[in-house]
């Protein structure tokens, strides 16, 4: 399955879904061009709002991975997608996880400082 989402996870629901997305980008188990489901097919299957699921779409089409066209519904944007997603899909993982282990957006950047 595509999308999988923990609803006792920290992270919010629309944010699991577009990391969802970016991962399945980034292991090239969506491409360019492919069509996701509709907003509301996806919180039906999910259980959740569909303007959760609209919200999570609308993030992906801002970052340019995804183009969202009325009456087509979410399509793979066909622009140099995979690098940007698998480096919008580890952002989004840290920064997730550095959340759940309290650290702020200051203190992770110290580290990742340390780090080079």
């Amino acid at each position: 399955m595509l999308f999988e989402i923990d609803t006792r996870s920290q992270v919010p629901i629309y944010a699991q879904i577009a990391a969802c997305v970016r991962r399945a980008i980034a292991a090239g188990a969506v491409k360019p061009g492919s069509k996701l489901p509709p907003s509301r097919d996806l919180a039906r299957e999910l259980e959740v709002n569909m303007h959760t699921v609209q919200r999570a779409y609308g993030e992906l089409r801002d970052e340019g991975l995804l183009e969202l066209r009325q009456g087509r519904g979410a399509i793979v944007a066909s622009s140099h997608i995979e690098s940007s997603a698998r480096l919008h899909g580890l952002l989004h993982d840290l920064l997730a996880e550095a959340d759940e282990q309290g650290l702020t957006t200051a203190e992770l950047a110290r580290l990742m400082e340390t780090m080079r």
